[in-house]
């Protein structure tokens, strides 16, 4: 059995933490998309994050963008993605959750830490005509989002 960690530890008492394991969606989206949600509150969060669901909000890419269209809702290159908002919002949904089992004040939790990690990679093949096959591999994500009680 595999053991858990944070890549950061904070204060317990004021802090709040969630995790997502080997969820199957895409790394990069998922980083521009926390990137998009740190710094804010859970209540500011989850409302972007229902935008990006019902395609009113893109989200910016800074990192992840060649060949990418600009969007009219971002100044720049920009995309919708749909399935990551949805994890997101689970999981926003749960450090919620764990910041009322804890006591503290859901209006004044902000998220300080917010991070994907790329876990494991699972290897398939299709097989193709002329005894050739295509290779076709899905990439699996780690994230995971702290919350501080700010006064």
């Amino acid at each position: 059995m595999p053991t858990w960690r944070y890549s950061v530890e904070l204060d317990p008492e004021k802090t709040v933490k969630a995790s997502l394991r080997d969820v199957s969606m895409s790394y990069k989206f998922t980083v521009e998309t926390l990137r998009l949600i740190k710094g804010k509150n859970i209540g500011e969060a989850k409302k972007i994050l229902e935008e990006i669901i019902n395609m009113k909000r893109a989200v910016p890419l800074r990192r992840y963008k060649k060949k990418v269209g600009h969007k009219s809702t971002v100044s720049g290159p920009g995309r919708y993605p749909v399935k990551v908002a949805k994890n997101l919002l689970k999981l926003l949904d749960n450090l919620e959750n764990n910041a009322e089992f804890k006591g503290l004040n859901v209006e004044n939790v902000r998220i300080v830490h917010a991070a994907a990690h790329k876990g494991m990679k699972i290897r398939n093949y299709l097989p193709r005509a002329f005894g050739r096959a295509t290779p076709y591999y899905d990439q699996l994500v780690h994230v995971e989002v702290i919350g501080e009680e700010v006064s």
